[in-house]
């Protein structure tokens, strides 16, 4: 069995605006880290289809959909960027982007149900967590986990699935999506009181929500894990595994104060694979959300595909 990854050109095309964190080149990092450790022989590539907008209706609104498609092709006819809100802008190619972004996470997860990997990873922009249901914002136009989750239930007819967000960001979008659903468990953590400044109160009986002060350092959390996340996981026993990869949590990236390192990303990973181990039949589809610091992405990045991996 293998781990497969999934990513596409289009990703890439995707582009912000200069000096903006969410860049193209985050992807090739990851890119340039794999090829440098060899790690990237352990896992089988695959590239992103487009998402089926029968798949995006699963977790947006119909509504949201068409107004977001409009403004994106806009951008397209007129050939500049348009902002969104002040963090986020499309460009020409965003569109196609997103799409391709969404695809991946529903393509890996007909894989691993289907028995072609064991498990995938979606090396993917731009990211989704903060999505909505009718609402983009902090980088994210189309929630790409949500809408696997979804498609693994509704369409693939899974009964549980668990969603695990360790992005220092509050996985706001997924919450709004999620909350009250209870075929899925959302498990997350993120420094309290930063962007979006929300999940201090849940939304929902399905959500297990970690908020942690500024500087805590990857020993505390991993307590905090093992004692809050493991049991609500195991008494759920979930189908299937989602995974919302943000690694911005890392004590070199900007965009967050907590104090995660490589070794931090292996360790909740491989707790993680324990959990599908013995309740999902192995079964994890993670999607990369944040994580900024170029060389801390990759490291990161990589560790979490070694427990994967299992190399």
């Amino acid at each position: 069995m293998t781990t497969a990854y999934f990513s596409h050109p289009d990703c890439r095309a995707h582009d912000m605006g200069a000096g903006h964190p969410e860049c193209p080149q985050r992807l090739d990092a990851i890119e340039d880290h794999l090829l440098a450790t060899g790690l990237d022989v352990a896992l089988t590539r695959m590239d992103a289809p487009l998402v089926e907008h029968s798949d995006l209706m699963l977790a947006h609104a119909e509504g949201y959909l068409i107004e977001l498609n409009e403004f994106m092709q806009q951008a397209a006819e007129t050939g500049e960027h348009r902002a969104l809100d002040p963090d986020t802008t499309v460009c020409p190619h965003t569109w196609r982007a997103a799409l391709r972004a969404a695809g991946a996470a529903v393509a890996a997860t007909d894989a691993v149900i289907d028995g072609r990997a064991e498990n995938a990873f979606c090396a993917i922009r731009p990211p989704g967590h903060h999505a909505t249901r009718n609402e983009t914002m902090g980088f994210c136009f189309f929630n790409n986990v949500a809408v696997a989750a979804r498609h693994a239930l509704d369409v693939r007819g899974l009964s549980r699935v668990a969603i695990i967000d360790f992005d220092v960001h509050h996985g706001n979008g997924t919450e709004d999506i999620v909350a009250g659903d209870e075929r899925i468990l959302m498990v997350s953590f993120f420094q309290d009181k930063l962007y979006p400044y929300s999940g201090g109160v849940p939304k929902g009986e399905n959500m297990l929500n970690l908020p942690i002060p500024p500087y805590t350092r990857g020993a505390e959390i991993r307590e905090l894990i093992e004692a809050n996340w493991m049991p609500r996981l195991n008494d759920f026993k979930p189908e299937m595994i989602f995974i919302s990869a943000g690694f911005d949590a890392h004590r070199e990236d900007d965009l967050g104060q907590l104090g995660l390192v490589e070794a931090d990303y292996e360790w909740i990973t491989r707790r993680l694979v324990d959990v599908a181990r013995t309740h999902s039949q192995k079964r994890i589809v993670s999607c990369l959300e944040g994580g900024y610091a170029l060389s801390a992405l990759g490291r990161s990045v990589a560790a979490h595909l070694r427990a994967l991996a299992d190399v």
